[in-house]
């Protein structure tokens, strides 16, 4: 079967409106070159409605004229790669979800382990940026907590105190292995992250944990300007936290 054949008869199988690049018409790497030009041809002749390089969808016929794609299946494909977990949301959409912010935001950020090109189209907006750890659908929730304490000098509508007596809040609910977890992959985290992490976990845990591995991981001659007060958040000075 030829490889224009072959992509017509895939085509057929997905439903209208859900998006799909190469993976989903089996296409031989050897023949993406060709397998581009004839989903060049069907963009041109309408079959097909091109969303971002690689990623097509079949336009659904209404009496109001052809509707959009799935966007919620767009954003997916960010999230997802042969349906193991390859990104999750972060930033502001992550910090309103978390009750860090009450401020809307209409871009949509995406740490991922993969080079993606943002999406603007309808009211999907993307940008993604790389995680500092390999994801999964284990430890995805757990990352999005330490990009909050990486950020948390920018979280808007929301001080930096505020923020991170909510995240401690968070955290004194979390069981033991996902604190251990969060140690863990802090270390992968900048310096100012290991050491705010440190000092709530050593404020709401007291001896529970050994931090000794964070500690040491920091430059001892190195302060952190975070801006909280001792009389927020005791163990500061632990930490070299001002």
């Amino acid at each position: 079967m030829k490889v224009a054949e072959q992509i017509r008869e895939q085509i057929k199988n997905i439903p209208e409106s859900q998006p799909f690049g190469y993976d989903a018409l089996g296409i031989a790497p050897e023949d993406f070159f060709t397998a581009a030009k004839a989903l060049e041809r069907l963009v041109k002749k309408g079959t097909i409605k091109k969303v971002s390089k690689g990623v097509f969808y079949k336009p659904k016929m209404t009496i109001m004229g052809p509707l959009g794609p799935d966007y919620n299946a767009i954003l997916n494909d960010f999230l997802y790669k042969n349906k193991k977990r390859v990104g999750y949301i972060t930033g502001g959409v992550l910090y309103n979800q978390l009750n860090l912010t009450t401020q809307n935001y209409f871009r949509t950020k995406i740490a991922t382990n993969r080079s993606r090109k943002k999406i603007e189209m309808g009211w999907l907006k993307t940008s993604t940026v790389k995680s500092y750890v390999e994801i999964t659908e284990e430890n995805y929730q757990l990352l999005g907590i330490l990009d909050a304490i990486k950020d948390i000098k920018n979280i808007a509508d929301t001080s930096t105190t505020k923020a991170i007596k909510i995240l401690a809040g968070k955290l004194v609910n979390f069981e033991k292995p996902a604190i251990q977890g969060l140690l863990n992959y802090a270390l992968q985290y900048p310096p100012r992250v290991r050491a705010l992490l440190g000092a709530i976990i050593e404020d709401k845990f007291a001896n529970v944990f050994d931090l000794e591995t964070l500690r040491k991981s920091l430059n001892p001659t190195t302060t952190y300007k975070i801006s909280i007060k001792k009389t927020d958040l005791p163990t500061i000075e632990n930490w070299n936290i001002k």
